[in-house]
C-alpha cells in the first residue's frame, strides 16, 4: 500500500475505533503493556515520548512513573485518539502530560529532548517503522532508552484471519505487513537500522480472554485497526463478516467463551 494512503486509512480508522478501543483492548495488551514497563525502568523526574499512544494507557501510567518532577508527551496519528487523551488529562487536572497529534515517521520536536521512547504496539500500523524509530532515537538524549513492543508471528495470533476476512470485502488490504516484525530477527534489524545498540528482544504468549461471540466480535471489527472498513460495510455484510470471524476462531471457544492465542514480542535499545 502507498504510504500516503496507509496513513490515511490509519488516522481514520483509529478515529473509528477511538471510543471502543480502551474497553475491547485493555485487558487484552496488559502483558505486553506490563512486560514494555519492566524493561523501560522508568525513573522519577524522567521526560518520556509515548509514541503512538492511542487513548494514553502507556501515557498516563508513565507519567505516574515520573512523577510530578517529570513530564510525558503521547503523540498520535489520530485527532480522536488526542482529543479524548487530552480530556482525560483535562478532566483530572494532570499538568505533566500533554497529547499532540504527530507522524510516527516526522516527530516535530527536538533532537535529544527525551530521557525513554515508548511505543506499544504502534509500530506494525506505521509505512515504515524503520523511519520511526529512527525518529526516536533522534529525539532521545545519548543514553537514552527506546522501548516497542509490537504483535509476535501470524502463526501464533490465533485472531489473524481478520485480515484476510476484511481485506476480500474492501479493494485494499488493511494492514499488508502487520505481523513482518513478529517474525523472528525483524524487530532487532528494525532497531539496529535505526541506530540503536544493546538491542534486547523478549517474545511473550499470551491469550486473548473474551465471554462471548459479541465480545470477540466488538473487539476485533469495532476497537481495532479494520473499524474504518467495518464501518463502512452494511448491516448484512458486517454480520456475513463477524461469522466468517468467529468460524476461524472457533477452534479456541469453551461453551461461550474464547480464549485466542496471541503472541507480543517487544524491544529495547539504547542510543
Amino acid at each position: 500500500m502507498e504510504a500516503a494512503l496507509q496513513r490515511r486509512v490509519q488516522r481514520y480508522g483509529w478515529d473509528k475505533a477511538s471510543t471502543n478501543y480502551e474497553n475491547t483492548w485493555q485487558q487484552q495488551l496488559k502483558p505486553a503493556h506490563d512486560a514494555l514497563f519492566a524493561l523501560a525502568k522508568i525513573e522519577a523526574g524522567e521526560k518520556i515520548i509515548d509514541v503512538a499512544c492511542g487513548t494514553g494507557l502507556i501515557t498516563f501510567r508513565s507519567m505516574e512513573a515520573t512523577g510530578e518532577n517529570g513530564f510525558v508527551l503521547g503523540t498520535d496519528l489520530s485527532d480522536k485518539m488526542v482529543e479524548m487523551s487530552t480530556k482525560t488529562a483535562t478532566e483530572n487536572k494532570l499538568l505533566n502530560v500533554k497529547f499532540e497529534r504527530m507522524d510516527a515517521e516526522e516527530l516535530k520536536l527536538p533532537d535529544e529532548e527525551f530521557d525513554v521512547a515508548l511505543c506499544a504496539l504502534g509500530l506494525m500500523y506505521v509505512p515504515s517503522p524503520i523511519n520511526a524509530l529512527k525518529e526516536m532515537h533522534r529525539v532521545l538524549k545519548p543514553g537514552g532508552r527506546c522501548i516497542a513492543a509490537v504483535w509476535g508471528k501470524r502463526i501464533s495470533c490465533g485472531w489473524a484471519d481478520i485480515f484476510e476476512i476484511v481485506d476480500k470485502r474492501v479493494s485494499s488490504e488493511v494492514c499488508p505487513m502487520f505481523f513482518n516484525l513478529g517474525n523472528e530477527a525483524v524487530l532487532e534489524k528494525n532497531f539496529e537500522t535505526a541506530g540503536f545498540s544493546k538491542i534486547h528482544i523478549e517474545r511473550i504468549s499470551t491469550g486473548l480472554q473474551y465471554h462471548s461471540a459479541d465480545e470477540a466480535c466488538a473487539a476485533a471489527f469495532e476497537g481495532g485497526p479494520v473499524a474504518l472498513a467495518y464501518f463502512k460495510f452494511t448491516p448484512d455484510v458486517q454480520k456475513e463478516a463477524c461469522e466468517d470471524y468467529l468460524a476461524s476462531i472457533e477452534q479456541y471457544r469453551n461453551g461461550n467463551s474464547y480464549n485466542v492465542p496471541g503472541e507480543f514480542v517487544i524491544g529495547m535499545g539504547i542510543k
